[in-house]
């Protein structure tokens, strides 16, 4: 059994995020950061490029003994699945085609989403801006958990599971804290990904479908690229509610590991991000960062200090004009 916990094990903040106030101060040093916004040229190339050879990789999965499809669904295509997930939070942030072309942005992030076979490219958007805009509140922020999965996993083993079960609750969690009425894209994205599902199980077996969703939820849960779902902003150090990460798992999940830097300015695509913080380096340097997101997931696990409930939140004050 885990220890009890209640509304007041949750650090409540009554100041605003620090980002904003980051922003602000920083531009007003550093004006040409702003040179840095909008998407990067190569971003839909590569995202294009990622999806096709994992789509290639197919046909070399389909005739393998089941226990190689389980091994390189782990090890490798559920990698490319979560680097193509790390594309499509990029592309939540308009950093296909830029604002000016929602459509376009919308079908790459479709299209990146068909070998990871989970359908969520457009509802993430919906919630994940306003993680951003709203980071900490208790009901707009939903990558905060809730009461029940800090009470339920609050020890060790229950962290162990929690953390297995990452993806399960990040699809749910939404639908239960801030529940919105799916858009005609939505329905038609989920649509689109079903069929492909479909086409896949009947052309090409049971096997490949497998590697596809089993890559994906192994690899959002115990799996050193899914560290970065506790980095982010899970409080290892008090008072501080994002963390950074400069580690090689960067160059495979669109520098996402640049979290503070991301928070600050999220109009900069990621593999600008470590310009950023070449840029103005005094105002990231000397703040708490990870260095390995294999030793976030241990540290989260074993470390009885630090569990769901290690986050900041805010009262939630409704909507902003």
């Amino acid at each position: 059994m885990g220890a009890r916990v209640s509304r007041s094990d949750f650090e409540w903040s009554y100041t605003e995020e620090p980002h904003a106030t980051r922003r602000k101060i920083i531009l007003e040093k550093y004006p040409e950061i702003k040179k840095l916004y909008g998407p990067d040229k190569s971003f839909k190339w590569i995202v294009i490029v990622t999806t096709l050879l994992q789509l290639l990789s197919f046909y070399f999965i389909k005739d393998l003994r089941w226990s190689y499809v389980i091994i390189l669904a782990y090890c490798f295509g559920g990698i490319v699945n979560h680097s193509l997930m790390l594309a499509v939070h990029e592309i939540a942030h308009n950093m296909g085609f830029g604002p000016k072309y929602p459509m376009r942005n919308k079908i790459l992030g479709m299209f990146a989403n068909l070998p990871i076979g989970l359908p969520f490219s457009i509802t993430f958007k919906h919630y994940h801006l306003e993680h951003h805009r709203y980071q900490g509140d208790e009901k707009l922020d939903t990558d905060i958990p809730t009461y029940f999965e800090a009470k339920l996993f609050n020890s060790t083993f229950g962290k162990f599971v929690w953390v297995l079960l990452q993806p399960i609750f990040y699809a749910f969690r939404p639908m239960y804290v801030y529940p919105k009425n799916p858009t005609s894209m939505e329905i038609l994205s989920v649509t689109i990904q079903l069929a492909f599902n479909f086409w896949i199980y009947v052309y090409l077996g049971g096997k490949v479908l497998t590697y596809m969703l089993a890559g994906s939820l192994m690899a959002m849960g115990l799996h050193p690229v899914a560290g970065h779902f506790i980095s982010e902003h899970y409080m290892f150090n008090k008072g501080y509610e994002t963390y950074s990460y400069y580690g090689p798992l960067n160059l495979i999940t669109f520098n996402v590991g640049y979290h503070n830097e991301h928070h600050d300015f999220p109009f900069v695509p990621g593999s600008k991000l470590p310009l950023v913080k070449k840029i103005a380096p005094e105002f990231y340097d000397n703040l708490p960062q990870h260095h390995s997101w294999t030793s976030v997931l241990y540290d989260f696990i074993m470390d009885p200090s630090i569990g769901p409930y290690a986050r900041i939140k805010r009262k939630h004050q409704g909507l902003k004009s």
